[in-house]
């Protein structure tokens, strides 16, 4: 599976875990220099708390476009250390 936002490979891997219809990928398959920490957060029931990074690709920012779970809920130990897209990020194989 790759992640591609701005015409740029951001993530790909072919060990990605599907949650609620979303990709998460290893955190070693996401190319760190395109993300930014942001003071994001939002809480899911069973996951827990979630953090985010905004995207910075060819001079384009995408504001927390991407979130994982630094120390997920036990429900979602299998995540730690993945990180999943959205706002325009163009899942495909």
């Amino acid at each position: 599976m790759k992640a591609i936002w701005n015409d740029e490979v951001i993530a790909e891997s072919n060990d990605t875990i599907v949650i609620e219809n979303n990709h998460y990928f290893p955190k070693e398959s996401v190319k760190a220099e395109y993300l930014e920490t942001t003071d994001t957060h939002s809480t899911c029931p069973w996951k827990g708390l979630a953090s985010y990074y905004n995207l910075n690709v060819k001079g384009k920012q995408n504001k927390d476009a991407a979130w994982y779970y630094p120390q997920p809920k036990d429900a979602a130990k299998q995540i730690t250390n993945y990180v999943a897209f959205w706002k325009g990020v163009k899942i495909t194989e």
